[in-house]
């Protein structure tokens, strides 16, 4: 009867079924099998909708959307070059600092691709960079502030692994800066090769003031999102009610940019991302419950304990692991089917849960590059109108930066616990 089961999992998935119903559908079929009250899935779902987290989550997500119904993108790039762009490959670092404070506020959905690419594109091709850079660089920047507050996956990976979530927000300050800085010394070597003209440029005072004053209010954005609850004044979910209440004030009132007659289609956006992300989230948590009932984690530490005995080597294999689940598996569903399981793991091998956390979701971050899921790829293929297989070529310097800086992140856990202790 199980092989049945599975057989109709997998040709429901293969007709294109959401996943939501095809891990909604493997959770009562096998608790059934296993004459577990199918009220347990219910229960499940009750308990992510009661949780004050969700708040959070759409409430940053909000915040995103309403960003990106703006000219902040704008702002926030002008910004940028008036302080860095007449550096060798400045305009390249431009667009990695720009696509990493987007993609931390939108959450890695591809909205970086398509508010960004369609400006930084023509500017990098004018600026000399070579085509083949500019596209392999848009197209991996899409994901680029993945483990920068407050990015969602940081929030969802906290609540399924059930630790402090301003903990792991720090916890991902310093793997963050770190592939920037990689990922800009590649740039600037890349700007010197190429000629690019920013680099000949000279510093103007004038265009820095003019830009500091235009965007003066999106600079104040991480003190408003951060400050509060690093500070212990406010919870999470408070953090994120004044976040989405400042972005609404200066992008409504103050640049009057996105319209109040605007905001019903930017909530009912939110409402389906956010709503998407929840359905998965509450079908996936009631497939582990039968997965833990039936006491697969267990079975998987017994067997890799029996097979692996240093932490090293179970690092090297969680890593391969995630990379492989990062190519088939949209992020939200990853961080709700497998994080479940690992974290049992990786405790038995006196892994960091917040160390974990990072490196998980870096493996996550390249796989939005990696075939045959790859969201930017298939983003950025339409946004750019290139093939995905030329895209993932042009990706390929940047994928093995930023494996280089998982490798670090791996084997120096001090770089995701230095800030959070």
């Amino acid at each position: 009867m199980s092989t049945f089961l599975a057989l109709v999992l997998v040709l429901m998935f293969s007709l294109g079924a959401p996943l939501f119903v095809v891990i909604a559908a493997a959770a009562l079929g096998f608790f059934y099998l296993a004459e577990v009250d199918l009220s347990a899935v219910i229960i499940e779902m009750y308990r992510l909708a009661a949780s004050p987290m969700l708040i959070a989550l759409f409430l940053f997500a909000f915040t995103g959307y309403v960003l990106a119904e703006s000219k902040a993108s704008t702002r926030l790039v002008k910004l940028s070059t008036a302080f860095i762009g007449r550096a060798p490959g400045g305009l390249a670092i431009v667009s990695l600092i720009t696509c990493a404070f987007f993609t931390a506020l939108t959450g890695a959905s591809g909205v970086t691709i398509v508010a960004l690419g369609g400006m930084m594109l023509p500017a990098l091709l004018s600026d000399k960079y070579p085509e083949k850079f500019s596209l392999g660089l848009l197209t991996t920047c899409g994901s680029l502030g993945l483990l920068f507050p407050p990015s969602l996956p940081l929030i969802i990976y906290g609540m399924v692994a059930e630790i402090n979530i301003a903990d792991l927000f720090l916890a991902g300050i310093v793997p963050g800066f770190l592939m920037l800085v990689l990922l800009s010394i590649y740039s600037m070597y890349q700007g010197i090769r190429c000629g690019s003209t920013g680099a000949h440029a000279r510093f103007s005072f004038r265009e820095v003031f003019v830009s500091v004053r235009e965007a003066i209010w999106e600079m104040l954005l991480p003190v408003v999102v951060l400050g509060g609850i690093f500070s212990g004044y406010l919870a999470l979910s408070e953090a994120a009610a004044i976040t989405a209440a400042y972005v609404l004030f200066i992008e409504v009132i103050v640049y009057k940019e996105v319209k109040p007659k605007d905001l019903p289609s930017t909530i009912m956006k939110t409402v389906m991302m956010v709503g998407a992300i929840v359905v998965i989230l509450g079908a996936s948590l009631a497939f582990n419950s039968f997965l833990i009932d039936q006491q697969v984690p267990n079975r998987i530490i017994e067997f890799m304990q029996s097979h692996v005995e240093s932490k090293v080597t179970f690092l090297v294999i969680l890593n391969l692991f995630l990379l492989g689940v990062g190519c088939v598996l949209n992020i939200f569903s990853a961080l709700v089917i497998v994080v479940p399981l690992i974290v049992p793991l990786a405790k038995s091998y006196d892994v960091n849960l917040l160390h974990l956390g990072i490196i998980f979701l870096t493996n996550l971050q390249i796989g939005y590059s990696i075939p045959p899921i790859g969201m930017d790829l298939l983003i950025a293929s339409i946004r750019f109108e290139r093939s995905v297989i030329y895209l993932y070529l042009a990706s390929i310097p940047f994928i093995a930066i930023l494996l280089l800086t998982l490798a670090l992140i791996t084997f120096f856990p001090a770089l995701s616990l230095m800030l959070s202790g």
